[in-house]
């Protein structure tokens, strides 16, 4: 591999990730095309008879996704798209969305907004847990877990429902650098199972975290959470995130650069359930999946990343996503951890 030109993002983020973004040079690698689709290709070749894992099916819309669905995107922060297998196929993006609305919410109010509402630390506890918003009644937790996205969701100003929704889709839109829609069936579906989410709501309500309507906050991250996506879409959506949040396709500066830091540290610690430890230890990449089956990942400086592929782990994490966002990674030197000998 031919060596990157260093370029020191944000310091003075506390947190687990800081080495990951604030002290790492971590500027756009010179690897050549070739080197890139190859590195695409061998990961689709690698993984694609994988039967590994099982559609979520807790929804029951997610249950009758094609399984067989297998698309890679990666999109460098000097805006070229490389992409291989299914990039048509759409997915709902599920809580990959809880990254793009705690960035909105840090976008309107700052990051302290985050941080003191309903923290930014690693729960140790399922995603959903109702025991984890007990244990410190809806504080010390962070907004990728359930019980802070709803809240975050909650925070996004507006003053109707319409108004707030809008504006969340809009700035999803923005990250992925096209108009994105919602799958109506999954939202419906979604809508019709998801007591466990309206209990949450309510808790962390009873705890004053949510200000007021719960309910309305839980039916707008339920129809946030089906938003349908493909590869290609989550690829660029990371990539704006590991170019300092300007959409490196469209050129569009989405979220000030300054707040890029706290965004990734949040995903570094709890981007991958209860495997968010494994996935760092591994990878060192800044992350976040969905049980639609889709992850993304985050090269900073260098490159976003993402797959699509439904079949889950019992942690709730794409399988072949998982190793192939790894392998590619390894390949072109994605790991922000790594240092390169001078």
């Amino acid at each position: 591999m031919k060596p990157c030109r260093n370029q020191v993002m944000k310091s003075g983020l506390v947190g687990l990730a800081v080495a990951a973004v604030a002290f790492t040079a971590v500027a756009a690698c010179a690897q050549t095309p070739a080197e890139i689709e190859a590195a695409l290709k061998a990961a689709q070749d690698k993984y694609k008879d994988l039967k590994e894992g099982a559609n979520a099916d807790y929804i029951p819309a997610l249950a009758k996704v094609d399984s067989k669905i297998y698309g890679i995107a990666l999109v460098t922060t000097d805006g070229k798209v490389y992409t291989s297998g299914d990039i048509a196929s759409e997915v709902s993006i599920q809580s990959i969305s809880k990254v793009f609305t705690m960035a909105l919410v840090i976008k309107e109010q700052g990051e302290e907004s985050i941080e003191k509402n309903m923290g930014v630390d690693a729960t140790g506890q399922a995603f959903n847990s109702i025991v984890a918003i007990e244990q410190y009644k809806g504080a010390e937790m962070n907004a990728l877990v359930n019980p802070g996205a709803i809240t975050a969701t909650s925070m996004v100003k507006g003053g109707s429902r319409d108004e707030i929704w809008n504006k969340i889709l809009a700035y999803h839109s923005d990250f992925a650098g096209r108009p994105l829609k919602v799958n109506e069936e999954v939202y419906k579906s979604e809508a019709e199972t998801n007591q466990r989410n309206q209990a949450i709501a309510s808790l962390m309500y009873a705890y004053g975290h949510i200000k007021e309507n719960p309910a309305q906050a839980c039916d707008i991250y339920t129809e946030q959470c089906s938003i349908s996506v493909n590869a290609k879409d989550l690829a660029t959506m990371a990539a704006t995130l590991a170019n300092g949040g300007k959409n490196p396709v469209t050129g569009k500066q989405v979220l000030d650069a300054q707040y890029v830091p706290e965004v990734l540290a949040v995903m570094a610690t709890a981007g991958l359930y209860d495997d968010s430890g494994k996935w760092l230890y591994k990878t060192g990449l800044p992350a976040k999946s969905g049980v639609g089956g889709g992850i993304i990942a985050v090269s900073p400086g260098k490159f976003g990343i993402a797959v699509i592929s439904p079949p889950l782990d019992a942690a709730g994490n794409s399988v072949k996503a998982q190793k192939a966002i790894a392998d590619i990674s390894n390949a072109l030197g994605g790991n922000p951890y790594a240092a390169t000998p001078k």
